[in-house]
Parts: structure tokens; sequence; C-alpha cells
């Protein structure tokens, strides 16, 4: 089988061999500090004794374990930790797929890119399906796609790219839906520090052994190098996944983990509501100035990424190609996260620089640029 290079790798290297100044607004890096604790807890472990430096268990640190199983509301031997959220999705996906019951897999669409990737890599067949208008969950359509040759659904909730926070009550029918069809649910929760709405509620809450959420500390605590992320699986499926994880990767790195323990900790409510309101502040500038620009768009309940499509300039790689050339800005094409949204152009609104991007959007599509 033959990989295509992400693009959103393309997409940033082709910025940063741009010219002029070009402002970052594909990459999901958070720009803000990580926890104090969490830098401290990384000078301390350098003095800790050889044995520290040596393979952690490989279904993560005890410790790390039990925090995350407290604040989940689950038992400890249900969490696996994981090398980012991207391998806690892998591992989960895998084991829907893994249980000869269909090799189908259902996705919102707009989707996020590896998912589809990571069903092709799983040898599923990923089939897309829409979302409402605002990027909540259509489950009458859910309903309608799945079928005996489903074994998997996966939600990403608050949602990259729409920003759409899925309401519990329809994440409890697609539950349903899968029960009738033994399908399983993998819920991607990595957002949820970054719930804007106030609605955001855990599939946790649900008590389903059909449903699986994953998670990570990369955005919350903006440390996407630490590749720290987890799994909650259901007890009948938790061994599988800490086999495959343990012949894939052996374990994590152990000072990731044990830095990420010591911020969970010791760091307070406060540092992650300053990290909302800094994301709200920027949602409402760079808004208002896509109202300027004439832009169609998708304010966010959660996350941190804002769609939007401008007329007559859909939201192909030529034309963010073009916004790097000619406006200075580097978004996401609309036509990598499926097929929903193909005319827009996603935007990542986590560098200083947001407000300042949009009045470039905003001057730019003032121009009227020939259509493409």
């Amino acid at each position: 089988m033959e990989y295509e290079e992400p693009k959103f790798f393309h997409v940033m290297q082709y910025a940063a061999a741009a010219a002029g100044d070009v402002i970052d607004m594909v990459s999901g890096n958070p720009d803000w500090e990580p926890p104090a604790a969490l830098r401290e807890a990384l000078r301390e472990y350098a003095d800790r004794p050889p044995a520290d430096f040596q393979y952690p268990p490989s279904e993560g640190l005890r410790e790390l374990r039990e925090v995350i199983a407290e604040r989940r509301g689950v038992d400890p031997g249900r969490v696996v930790v994981t090398n980012g959220t991207g391998e806690a999705n892998y591992l989960a996906m895998a084991r829907a797929l893994d249980r000869d019951a269909g090799d189908e897999a259902l996705l919102m669409d707009p989707v996020y890119p590896y998912y589809p990737g990571k069903t092709h890599l799983l040898d599923g067949t990923p089939t897309l399906v829409p979302t409402t208008r605002d990027g909540g969950l259509d489950v009458d359509a859910i309903r309608e796609a799945a079928s005996e040759d489903t074994a998997l659904i996966v939600l990403n909730t608050p949602n990259n790219p729409t920003g759409a926070v899925y309401d519990l009550d329809a994440v409890r029918e697609v539950a349903d839906v899968a029960a009738a069809v033994d399908a399983l649910v993998v819920v991607d929760e990595v957002y949820g520090r970054f719930d804007l709405s106030g609605s955001f509620e855990s599939a946790l809450t649900l008590d389903d052994d059909r449903v699986i959420v994953t998670s990570g500390f990369s955005k919350s605590m903006a440390i996407t190098g630490f590749r720290v992320g987890y799994g909650i699986f259901p007890e009948s499926h938790v061994d599988d996944a800490k086999t495959r994880h343990m012949l894939v990767n052996v374990a994590g790195a152990r000072p990731s983990q044990y830095a990420v323990y010591h911020a969970l900790a010791e760091t307070p409510p406060e540092y992650y509501a300053e990290s909302r309101e800094l994301l709200a502040d920027r949602v409402a500038a760079f808004t208002d100035a896509l109202d300027a620009a004439g832009a169609e768009y998708s304010r966010p309940e959660g996350a941190f990424y804002v769609l939007a499509r401008f007329d007559s300039f859909p939201g192909t790689m030529a034309n963010v190609k073009r916004l790097v050339d000619e406006a200075g800005v580097a978004g996401m094409p609309g036509e990598a996260f499926g097929t929903a949204r193909s005319d827009w152009i996603r935007f990542a609104l986590v560098t200083p620089r947001a407000a300042e991007a949009a009045e470039r959007l905003a001057d730019y599509f003032a121009e009227e640029p020939a259509p493409r």
C-alpha cells in the first residue's frame, strides 16, 4: 500500500519556503505556555536515579493512569496511556475493525483527515456521513448509512475542523445505532478542555460498553511534542488494546508521562480557563474581520478552528497556496477534510497573530481577487 504525504505537511512546507512573511494558521500547535508544574517536573526528572531512565510500564505510569481514571470516573485498569491521542485512536479503531464484525468505518464529513488514513491502514473502508450545516451530528444520516458491514463509528467532539460540540443525546443515539449493527463507537475528546459553549459532556457519562473514549494532553497543556494521550476502553476490549500498544511501541516515554502527571496534580483550573478566554477573544477578532471580508464562516463552539468560505474562491490546494503567496496567510484546504466543505478553508487560531491574519484576509478579499 502506498501512502500520500499528509496535506498538512505539504502546506506548511510551502508556507515555510515562501518569499514573504506568512502567518501559519495550518498547524494545531498551541502558542501559549505549558503549565509551570510541567516545566518544574522536567527539571526534577533530570536528577532522578538511573532506574527512572528505563522502560515504564507498557500501559503507562501507574500514578498517571490513576489520576486520569479519578478525573474521568473510571477504573484505572481501563486506561491505556499512548503516544498521543493519535495512537489512542489507532488502537481503538483497530479493535473495532479486528472483531470480524465488518470492515466499514462511518466517519463524519467534514472529517479529520487522519481518520480515513488510519482506516485504510487497518484495511478498513471509510464511508463519509454528512453532518448538519453547523457541523452537528445527523443521527438519521448515520442510521441510514449503518449496515451489517459497519464495524466502527468515529466521532470527534469538540470537532476539528467544524468546532461543533456534539449533543450528548445525539451521541447516545449513535451508540444505539452501533449496538444494532454490532459496531463500536470511538469518541475523540482531545479538545474537551476547549469547550467555548459550556455544553460539552463526555461520552464516558453514557457508561456504554460499545463506546471507547480517547483524549490527551497535547492541546490542553500546549505540549504537542510530548506525545502523551490515552484511551479509555471497556473492560472487554482493554487487553487487546494493551497488547497492540505493547507490540507497536513497547511503551511510551517515561519523562513525558512523569511531567504530565505532576502537571495534572498541580495545575489550577485557571490555567485552562485562561486558554479558553484567549481563544474566545481570538475567535471574536477573527470572525469580525471575516465579516469585513464578506466571508461565510463557522463560529466554533469548541476547539480552535474556523472554517471560512469566500465567494468565487473555493478551498482548493491551489487557492490555499495563492493565499500564502498573495495574502501572507496559510490555511488548510477544505478539500482535505472530505467532501462536505470542499469550498471552504480551515484556519487554526493558535497564533498570536490571528487578528492580523484576519485583517490580511479582509484586505485581500476587499480587492476582489480573480476567481480560480
